[in-house]
């Protein structure tokens, strides 16, 4: 399939496309994640032992690429800070159709599934190849305009795959390279860079310095999702296609089989951005589950926020924020998103169960430079999240996840004081 050229006329061009990567990167995760909270568990399920045992490897899998989609959000972010622009974590809610991202890329949270797994195929697959994404994404809006390469603002530009995506912000920093030189263009400081050694010891963390780095960068990130030179087979693409082909055979043996929870997308309250309205939950005690998944799931970005524009910190204190949001992914949202997706919608949805859906409630923007202030906001709302656990014990009945996620936060808290005394003082 021939793609539509990106084009990057400026420093401004390259900026956009950075950003909606970025939004890409980081709705993708959450696509991801959300299935692998819709799994089954073992044969407590109706699952039987050869069904549970493929579960388990689909959600070892699954999570391994969610994971892998942290770090192209994360090179990303150094991307972005390499050329001088803030990274950012913000982003719309769910669902998006034609007219945010281009007219061949929709996003929705869908539970683990036939429908599922064609759409991460979709977006999954390598540049060139040609696949029909679910039935429910049907592009509802025209493409884009093509950007003329002397417009001075920036704006959306249609590509029919991420790799193609990426392909051109390669092309179009080389580009800005030659015209504008290498050093006027990579212009961030190194200290802004996330490094194998702050981000949790992770080797395919790049620092993005210059050109070559940068191209590095890039291609780690086409490599994993649509792999190298061609050979998808260990890629994100070729997991997803290796799922696929045993989902089907199980099915086929089995054409009752569902490996996945009753889950639906559902919300705490109206996304504030989408028009249309929404499930929303309203069993109580769901209700509260929820808010405490959102709660954890904010504060994660905020943690990666400061990291990603920090000031003066010291390389002990960017680490705790770094583990303080990788500890609240896999020890609050993901175990939170678990739960939810037994529990139950309301009166309204009868049999249907939770998916956790990722709210965003606000348009999420930056703390101030300062350090002790941003790090005071960021206990705070720690500890409103530690409070918030501890309401959801009292009102009686929580899972027994809400007592470990507590437990969890309250560390946090700890290590958040002890690395930034300042912020306790007064």
């Amino acid at each position: 399939m021939t793609e539509p050229r990106v084009v990057v006329g400026s420093r401004e061009h390259l900026w956009w496309l950075l950003a909606e990567a970025s939004m890409l990167e980081h709705m993708i995760m959450c696509q991801y994640l959300f299935a692998e909270f819709s799994l089954k568990t073992g044969t407590a399920d109706g699952l039987t032992p050869e069904q549970a045992a493929a579960v388990e490897r689909w959600r070892e899998v699954i999570r391994g690429i969610a994971v892998e989609e942290m770090l192209h959000l994360a090179l990303v972010s150094n991307l972005m800070a390499a050329i001088g622009a803030a990274p950012s974590f913000t982003r719309p809610n769910f669902p998006q159709r034609s007219g945010y991202f281009p007219t061949n890329i929709q996003l929705d949270l869908l539970p683990f599934g036939e429908h599922a797994l064609q759409h991460f195929l979709f977006l999954e697959r390598p540049e060139g190849m040609e696949r029909q994404d679910a039935d429910e994404f049907k592009p509802v809006a025209p493409p884009l305009e093509p950007l003329a390469p002397d417009e001075v603002m920036p704006r959306g530009q249609e590509f029919l795959t991420v790799g193609h995506l990426y392909r051109g912000v390669e092309e179009g920093m080389r580009g800005l390279a030659a015209r504008l030189g290498e050093r006027a263009v990579f212009i961030g400081s190194p200290r802004a860079q996330a490094t194998p050694a702050l981000f949790g010891g992770w080797p395919q963390v790049i620092a993005v310095t210059d050109l070559a780095s940068a191209q590095k960068a890039v291609d780690e990130i086409i490599e994993q999702g649509e792999g190298a030179r061609g050979d998808w087979r260990p890629a994100h693409y070729g997991r997803f296609l290796g799922i696929w082909d045993e989902y089907q055979a199980l099915r086929q043996r089995d054409p009752s089989f569902d490996p996945a929870r009753p889950v639906v997308r559902a919300y705490a309250r109206q996304p504030f951005d989408i028009q249309e309205p929404q499930i929303l939950i309203t069993d109580p005690e769901t209700h509260r589950m929820a808010e405490l998944a959102a709660l954890s799931y904010e504060l994660v970005l905020q943690l990666l926020q400061r990291f990603f524009t920090h000031t003066d910190e010291t390389d002990g204190q960017l680490r705790t924020l770094v583990d303080g949001a990788i500890n609240l992914m896999a020890g609050a949202v993901r175990p939170l998103g678990s739960a939810l997706a037994s529990m139950p919608v309301g009166p309204s949805h009868p049999g249907q169960t939770v998916g956790f859906a990722f709210d965003m409630y606000y348009p999420m923007g930056n703390f101030v430079p300062w350090r002790e202030s941003a790090w005071a906001l960021l206990r705070e709302r720690a500890m409103v999240l530690v409070d918030c656990c501890a309401g959801v014990d009292r009102a009686g009945g929580a899972p027994e996840v809400v007592g470990q996620v507590r437990r969890r936060v309250e560390a946090i808290v700890e290590t958040l004081t002890l690395s930034a005394p300042a912020v306790t003082r007064g």
